[in-house]
């Protein structure tokens, strides 16, 4: 018996198939979309076609709807699944599930409940809903490949895809008279995950439409904060603030900021949603900032 060969590429995950399906395998995008991307660079994240599988281990996953996609996942007993438990929209009888102990704690919290690890385990069904409009992003990992993701952005990941939070490193601190305030565009914290042992598969949630772009080695782009979703563990970033007289790149300055920006700086890929909120100044003028000269 002959073993099927690669024929398809798809051009955003980079995983080879078949291309026999109508949808990649691997993240869900369609084989018959031709690349639209701008002259700026920016390519658009194509949305998980309703209905469409992808596949991980000896397990499936099938997006169904597109307002409010919902992530069923058809589990093999020898597969598991992790997730937070306000996600988790209906599952069957059969599917184990256990608290996750997570080492040094899920310690973040989301309208005011603390989030609370779950583990899943076939044979059965179990379904994964964000709640909110939006889309869902396939995002599958090669053995020993990391990225970092926004807080609130993740969904559900295969067990072998490892994760722990990392202090973002991106602040900035106002003065309003005596009282110093601090901000922090992107949270506190930064999700890391990362494959072990070999592919993993992992789903986040984006509140509008998604763009994704390769930076070479030394590119940089400005981007909204509140903008981006993920990017490679070797694309750098640190804030960016435009001043009223045209002063650039001050890691501590006594003016009030006229913007604010996140620069990225390749090699990698980042990914950013069409939803965000700008940063807030809250009146006070610029006092200090841990980021515009550091990398992280």
């Amino acid at each position: 018996m002959s073993t099927p060969t690669a024929s398809y590429t798809c051009p955003y995950c980079r995983i080879p198939s078949e291309g026999a399906a109508t949808t990649c395998p691997h993240c869900g995008a369609p084989v018959d979309v031709r690349a639209r991307v701008a002259d700026s660079g920016w390519a658009e994240q194509p949305p998980i076609r309703d209905m469409a599988k992808i596949h991980f281990n000896r397990s499936t996953c099938q997006i169904a709807g597109k307002y409010v996609p919902v992530a069923e996942m058809n589990l093999d007993p020898q597969d598991s699944v992790y997730f937070s438990h306000h996600v988790l929209l209906h599952t069957d009888p059969s599917v184990q599930l256990e608290m996750m102990r997570m080492q040094g704690g899920w310690n973040r919290m989301l309208a005011g409940m603390p989030l609370i690890m779950m583990t899943a385990r076939g044979p059965g069904h179990i379904a994964i809903s964000a709640d909110e409009p939006g889309e869902t992003i396939a995002v599958p990992l090669m053995a020993n490949h990391a990225i970092d993701v926004v807080e609130h952005r993740f969904l559900v990941a295969t067990s072998n895809v490892g994760y722990h939070w990392e202090n973002s490193g991106i602040w900035f601190t106002t003065v309003n008279g005596d009282e110093q305030e601090w901000h922090y565009p992107l949270g506190q914290t930064m999700d890391r995950f990362t494959a072990q042992g070999g592919p993993g598969l992992l789903l986040l949630h984006a509140p509008g439409n998604t763009f994704i772009r390769d930076l070479q080695q030394g590119e940089r782009i400005l981007v909204q904060p509140g903008g981006l979703i993920w990017k490679d563990r070797s694309v750098r970033m640190f804030l960016h603030f435009e001043y009223p007289h045209g002063q650039y790149w001050f890691s501590s300055a006594r003016w009030q900021a006229k913007s604010i920006w996140l620069t990225l700086e390749g090699p990698g890929r980042v990914a950013v949603q069409s939803v965000f909120e700008p940063p807030e100044m809250t009146g006070g003028v610029m006092s200090s900032s841990g980021s515009t000269t550091q990398y992280w």
